[in-house]
């Protein structure tokens, strides 16, 4: 019989309903899990269910029984994909579930920066049209959609989506994608995309590659003043060297849902970032929908009941 082991079952939502799967097994859950606390609650696992609790190759060798590795999302930059198979043990992760909500999550933020919505609200609250004492006021910049240029990193699901809904807008598409492009796709290099873009939004995984790449040379780059935009992964924007693109004015914009770590320190470059009126922040919930985690946590236990039947699914290679 298996024994399942739910590492942090509280980055679901708790009225997501998480169902059991559909064979004889054990089941535990942890609310939340600290690194040093892995061992022990895992060490007679068969499969083992993380979201975003570490699985480093010194947890592997203390837990014999394990025979799979379940991520409850897509990126799986939390275990060491290698030291586990070399061990005989996938990974599997969730895929295609955010289709919707992180492209809808990614153009509000686009949305809020492009017309100051933020800004604007809160200077309509201190009394400034009042003040200006006419039927409207002016002070923020509010600039169209329609006829820029944004640039895709990473052509995956999520990207083409969010190219799709950029068309609608009458945006002009362009990705950069080490891997792929799509079919009928506008593809250019990662320094011309910098370089041409109105709007930057990444879509890709963090990898050894992609780690730290919107940095001070990135945004020496930028002439164009984009609004950047990031709900992939922490790690993708050197943090500090955005604060000082913003202030040199490299960047006009820029909508944060992630950082590394999470949560963020108090006097962390994020929390700075997320004081400034032109930034906004959003504490890693783009992908958060309620459609989306019921369909991520349907997937979870579908990957599961995969592997036990000998038919693996979604598993993700070694990098």
């Amino acid at each position: 019989m298996h024994k399942i082991v739910f590492l942090d079952r509280a980055t679901v939502a708790p009225e997501v309903t998480v169902r059991r799967p559909a064979f004889p097994h054990e089941w535990v859950e942890h609310e939340r899990t600290r690194p040093d606390e892995v061992v022990a609650r895992a060490g007679e696992a068969t499969i083992l269910i993380t979201n975003k609790v570490d699985i480093r190759a010194e947890t592997l060798a203390h837990l014999p029984h394990l025979k799979l590795i379940a991520v409850a999302a897509t990126g799986t930059d939390c275990v060491d994909k290698g030291a586990a198979a070399a061990r005989g043990i996938p990974t599997v992760n969730i895929r295609g579930y955010a289709k919707a909500t992180v492209p809808e999550h990614t153009f509000a933020l686009l949305l809020a920066l492009s017309r100051s919505l933020l800004p604007y609200r809160d200077q309509l609250l201190a009394g400034a049209w009042q003040a200006a004492g006419q039927f409207c006021f002016f002070g923020n910049p509010i600039t169209d959609l329609a006829g820029k240029r944004i640039g895709i990193v990473g052509a995956g699901v999520l990207g083409r989506q969010v190219a799709d809904i950029a068309r609608a807008f009458g945006m002009e598409v362009v990705f950069f994608d080490p891997a792929t492009a799509p079919d009928g796709a506008t593809h250019v290099s990662l320094g011309d995309l910098i370089e041409t873009s109105d709007v930057i939004t990444l879509h890709c995984p963090l990898t050894p590659e992609t780690r730290g790449m919107i940095d001070a040379a990135a945004f020496a780059r930028m002439t164009k003043r984009p609004i950047l935009i990031n709900t992939a992964r922490g790690g993708l924007i050197v943090e500090e060297d955005l604060e000082a693109a913003l202030d040199a004015g490299q960047v006009s914009a820029a909508g944060l849902d992630v950082t590394l770590p999470e949560p963020p320190a108090p006097d962390s470059a994020f929390m700075r970032l997320a004081r400034r009126p032109n930034v906004i922040c959003t504490p890693h919930v783009a992908w958060a929908s309620t459609e989306a985690q019921q369909a991520l946590v349907d997937q979870l236990m579908d990957n599961i009941e995969s592997f036990v039947a000998g038919r693996p699914v979604n598993v993700v290679a070694p990098d």
